[in-house]
């Protein structure tokens, strides 16, 4: 009876430990942008294909693009280099982009590339171009630059 019981505790053990690699997922998500890069300009009026290579060690989820006015100054960059700003002014229509994206599923890497339309009747000025990638467990990473829209 006993050996029948701890027979089975152990195989219960084994089926429900095997085969979540996810819940072992302790290493958030990579992200490498190749553009826009911090400091750089984008135009009214046109658009720009975002580019980057995401990865992770074991299976990556979604992402997320998000494009906001910095008019105050405040901070998410994630790079090391300050960009030359602007006074601070008050947004009159300032633009505010916000899209998730899917990545298929099973994937370790992923290479984005998102054309997007940058309005022509916007406030022109500083702003933030952030990137939020999650992993299938959870984790997420956060990439930001700074990039001016053209006067």
């Amino acid at each position: 009876m006993i050996k029948k019981s701890l027979g089975i505790v152990i195989l219960f053990f084994t089926l429900f430990s095997c085969g979540k690699e996810d819940n072992n997922d302790m290493q958030k998500p990579e992200i490498q942008i190749t553009f826009p890069q911090n400091c750089q300009t984008l135009q009214r009026g046109e658009s720009f294909t975002f580019s980057a290579q995401f990865s992770d060690n074991v299976e990556l989820g979604s992402y997320n693009i998000e494009i906001h006015n910095n008019f105050d100054h405040h901070s998410h960059s994630t790079d090391n280099v300050e960009c030359e700003m602007e006074n601070k002014k008050t947004p009159v229509k300032a633009w505010v982009f916000n899209q998730d994206y899917a990545i298929p599923a099973g994937r370790k890497a992923f290479e984005a590339n998102n054309e997007i339309a940058v309005p022509a009747d916007i406030d022109a000025g500083d702003y933030h171009f952030m990137v939020r990638l999650t992993d299938k467990s959870g984790w997420q990473q956060l990439a930001a630059v700074s990039v001016k829209i053209d006067q």
